[in-house]
C-alpha cells in the first residue's frame, strides 16, 4: 500500500517534470524562431512580409531564459523521486561489481541514507532561500517574475523527493528491495 502511494507520487512528479520540460522546449523553439524571423524582417530579407511580421510583434520571447532557468530547476527536482525509487542514478561499479551481494547491498543502503540526508538538507535550504526571496521581493530582471515562485515549485518537488528518498532509505535499512 505505502509502496504504491510512493510509486504514484514519483510517477506524477516525473510526469509533471516531463510536461514542464516539453513546454520549455517549445518555448525555446518559438523564441529562437521568433528571433530569426525578427532578424530577417529587420534586415529586409523578407520584404513587405517582414514589415507585417514586425507589426505583429514577431521576435524572441522576452525573458525566455528566465523561464527556462526556473522550469529546468523544477524539472530536475521532479525527476529525482522516480530516479531514486527505481535506483536509476548513474553509478560506476567497476570496483564494486566483484564484491558480492552483501557488500553491494550494504553500499546501496549507505548511499540511500546519504541521498536522503542530502535531499532533506537541500529541501530545507530551498525553503530558507524561498523565504528570503519572498521577504526581499526579488524578481527576475526582464519580466519581473517573482523568483520565489521558482523556489516554491522546486521546493514542492524537493519535498516529494525527500519523501521518496526517506522511504527508500528506510526500506533499504529494513532489508527490503525497492527496485
Amino acid at each position: 500500500m505505502l509502496h504504491s502511494l510512493i510509486a504514484r507520487l514519483a510517477q506524477i512528479m516525473a510526469l509533471l517534470g516531463g510536461v514542464v520540460l516539453c513546454l520549455l522546449v517549445i518555448l525555446v523553439c518559438v523564441s529562437v524562431a521568433g528571433r530569426e524571423l525578427g532578424d530577417a524582417a529587420h534586415s529586409g530579407m523578407i520584404g513587405a512580409v517582414g514589415v507585417w511580421l514586425l507589426d505583429l510583434g514577431v521576435g524572441p520571447i522576452l525573458g525566455d531564459f528566465e523561464l527556462v532557468e526556473a522550469g529546468i530547476a523544477f524539472a530536475i527536482f521532479a525527476f529525482l523521486p522516480l530516479t531514486q525509487l527505481s535506483s536509476a542514478h548513474a553509478r560506476v561499479d567497476v570496483f564494486t561489481s566483484g564484491l558480492g551481494p552483501r557488500v553491494n547491498n550494504a553500499l546501496a543502503t549507505f548511499w540511500s541514507i546519504v541521498m536522503a540526508v542530502i535531499i532533506v538538507l537541500i529541501t530545507w535550504r530551498l525553503f530558507v532561500g524561498m523565504q528570503d526571496k519572498i521577504r526581499y521581493n526579488e524578481t527576475t530582471y526582464l519580466i519581473q517574475f517573482p523568483i520565489w515562485w521558482a523556489y516554491a515549485a522546486s521546493f514542492a518537488a524537493a519535498i516529494a523527493t525527500s519523501i521518496v528518498s526517506i522511504y527508500c532509505a528506510v526500506m533499504r535499512v529494513m532489508g527490503r528491495r525497492i527496485a
